[in-house]
């Protein structure tokens, strides 16, 4: 075992102790944080004996199958608004939520450039073009919704509206600009991390959007709440903050 796992395993092994039998846990979790959980769930699930499933879309997607009863044992959303509607549903477990990661949204392109702030000025539909502008469900899925907030608010959304492309989730928006069907995009800095195909050349202002925040927390009724709560505990570890930091993450009141 490399040192790594060891530290995780010890880490683990706080939270977790030493179950009779090996819990299944099932996540749905924002489509934006795939890369990383993947990551963070692999170490839980060697160092633990643990098992998860993974369950990634956009975070509207997910909450409304935890409406309508999907079987999950812990919900992480990109959005406190739509983790304040399930909590108002009685639908999540009392004492379980916690705010775990941050981000930010960027601009992306296809093509290389240099980032810059983007301000009132920059004229984001000249550089678009005859193309579109690629963004999450910008109604529904909260880094769009975010995207549209911060476009909004700089006065640049009514010049760019007719051309953005809507996708369901921000990595479909992604892949639009990383295969090139999109010259640009709205995305998180944690999603243009992971895609070596776009490049980042457009930073928002922090108060051109509500903060990007994600919640995570276990669904009321789990018959895997120990385990569930347990994995939610570890993923507040500066081990898997690590994970999480590599992959451009913020960590509310914490560091890596």
């Amino acid at each position: 075992m490399s040192l790594r796992h060891l530290v995780s395993a010890l880490a683990i092994a706080v939270f977790v102790g030493a179950p009779a039998r090996a819990a299944e846990i099932t996540v749905f979790a924002a489509a934006s944080l795939q890369t990383a959980l993947d990551a963070a769930a692999a170490e839980w699930r060697a160092a633990s004996g643990n098992g998860v499933t993974l369950s990634y879309a956009a975070t509207s997607a997910l909450a409304r199958q935890i409406e309508a009863g999907a079987p999950a044992d812990i919900f992480i959303s990109a959005s406190l608004d739509w983790m304040e509607a399930l909590d108002a549903a009685g639908l999540l477990d009392p004492g379980t939520r916690r705010d775990l990661f941050g981000s930010e949204i960027v601009l992306v392109a296809h093509e290389a450039g240099t980032a810059e702030e983007i301000g009132p000025g920059f004229d984001l539909a000249g550089r678009l073009g005859d193309g579109h502008l690629a963004m999450a469900m910008v109604d529904s899925v909260p880094a769009g919704i975010y995207g549209k907030q911060a476009l909004e608010s700089l006065g640049l959304w009514d010049a760019v509206a007719p051309r953005v492309a809507q996708a369901e989730n921000v990595r479909a928006a992604l892949a639009l600009v990383a295969t090139g069907e999109a010259p640009y995009g709205i995305v998180y800095a944690t999603d243009a991390v992971a895609e070596p195909r776009v490049s980042v050349v457009g930073t928002f202002p922090a108060d051109s959007h509500e903060p990007i925040v994600y919640p995570g927390a276990v669904i009321a009724g789990s018959e895997a709440a120990e385990a569930a709560a347990a994995f939610l505990d570890w993923l507040a570890t500066p081990e898997a903050a690590a994970i999480f930091a590599t992959q451009g993450f913020t960590l509310p009141g914490r560091a890596p």
